[in-house]
């Protein structure tokens, strides 16, 4: 089961990996290996070698200051979550099966794990696990969780390159920005990006390109019209990145649940004040839901902590119930309250058609009505978090306080808050690295 739960997150993982290797590895042997690049042919002119142009030239001049404090701040948010995400069952499961796995290269670092090393594409993976693990992850728009994949494998590869070859902070925001990059550019040539996957890749020159027999990302979407990607021009790229910020989650469930349970809270804090209080389930006769229509996400009663996390009426009945969603929420003696299980009883969902399932454009709205008759009415348009609406510097590091607090000492904690915000002034990583353990 969690073969199929993380096989296109592992999929996801190893492309962008290969993507992020090349990248440094292109960067680092350069000069090394020009003669021998100068004496190989002119490489076709399809989408997929547009790309391989773009990442051998991208330089890190090319990282505007915005795009540098968006990518720093998805950074610290990652590691936190990654860190948390070291606690899971299905973390502990991934680690365990790599660890029975014979690799001659155990080099890189496992979050949350003090002295365990793996190989570079392992730690890349189950560090990516732990960040996906609980659904806690940073969001893009079209739907998609870019830094549980990147970061990862820039960290692992970071952790391969010998100690007087480690990049530089700014090499390594700018590894990581190109791998954001190729990630946002593939998403946006198919409007049936949120669909699953119909089959896997094949290595090929033109794994990016629309070709009849290739199996490349065109064989995921029907609607898949890829563009080249222009090389920088002088000192200038426009990174999607500063044209699209990102939604940052103020707790670890599916990104729509944000929206019901800030609807919720609203009417939580109209039946106690804003002061503290609690709710009892005599007090509401039904909770009317309106949200988009999408299956996967309609639990009436989840009955595991996955399903908890992608259920509009459990968000929705916590909020109501408790002001908010937190962690904690979704422990197995909250989930198991039964007040929480009184509300879900009186939920009943609503699709209207001016909500599409749009991370972009989606609202939530939560009804109550109440055992005297009355009603009362909170809607979310923009959730705090969301990327129109983004966590302010001090709520982002509380996030990541209390996630990585979790596993690390509070002394390397606030030392990654500093490091992070300082990265792309280091000479080398490795004041990043050292952290992590």
């Amino acid at each position: 089961m969690y073969i199929l739960l993380f096989s296109h997150r592992t999929l996801k993982m190893n492309n962008l990996l290969i993507i992020t290797s090349a990248f440094f590895s292109s960067f680092f042997t350069h000069h090394s290996f020009t003669s021998a690049v100068l004496k190989c042919p002119a490489p076709e002119d399809t989408v997929t070698a547009s790309f391989g142009k773009f990442i051998s030239e991208i330089k890190p001049q090319h990282l505007s200051s915005v795009v540098l404090h968006r990518s720093k701040r998805m950074v610290l948010d990652s590691i936190g979550v990654g860190v948390i995400g070291s606690t899971t069952d299905v973390f502990e499961l991934a680690l365990q099966h790599c660890q029975h796995m014979y690799t001659p290269d155990d080099i890189s670092s496992v979050y949350g794990r003090r002295g365990t090393r793996l190989s570079p594409t392992l730690a890349a993976f189950v560090n990516g696990v732990a960040t996906h693990s609980m659904d806690f992850d940073d969001t893009w728009h079209p739907a998609t969780h870019p830094s549980g994949a990147v970061l990862p494998a820039v960290l692992a590869l970071s952790d391969m390159m010998p100690t007087n070859r480690k990049p530089s902070g700014l090499d390594f925001l700018l590894a990581f920005n190109v791998g954001l990059e190729i990630q946002g550019r593939l998403m946006r040539f198919s409007n049936e990006a949120h669909n699953i996957p119909k089959r896997g890749l094949e290595a090929s020159p033109l794994v990016l390109d629309a070709v009849a027999g290739v199996a490349g990302f065109s064989a995921f979407y029907e609607d898949y019209v890829p563009q080249p990607l222009k090389s920088p021009s002088g000192d200038s790229h426009m990174f999607l990145l500063e044209e699209q910020d990102i939604g940052f989650k103020r707790f670890p469930a599916h990104l729509g649940m944000h929206w019901v349970a800030d609807a919720a809270a609203s009417v939580h804090k109209l039946l106690v004040g804003v002061g503290p209080g609690t709710i009892s389930p005599a007090q509401i006769q039904d909770i009317q839901l309106r949200v988009p229509k999408s299956k996967y996400i309609n639990r009436p009663f989840p009955e595991s902590e996955h399903e908890a996390r992608h259920s509009f009426q459990f968000n929705a009945c916590s909020a109501l119930l408790d002001g908010e969603v937190t962690v904690q929420s979704f422990t197995p003696s909250a989930m198991s309250r039964p007040e929480l299980l009184a509300l879900l009883s009186r939920v009943h969902m609503e699709h209207p058609h001016d909500n599409p399932a749009n991370f972009n454009c989606m609202y939530g709205e939560v009804q109550v009505t109440l055992a005297g008759g009355d009603t009362l009415k909170g809607r979310c348009d923009t959730f705090y978090g969301h990327w129109r609406n983004p966590l302010t510097n001090e709520s982002l590091r509380k996030k990541f306080r209390n996630n990585a607090g979790t596993v690390l000492p509070s002394e390397k904690v606030e030392r990654l808050i500093d490091v992070v915000d300082e990265l792309d002034k280091h000479e080398n990583c490795t004041s990043l690295l050292s952290q992590l353990q």
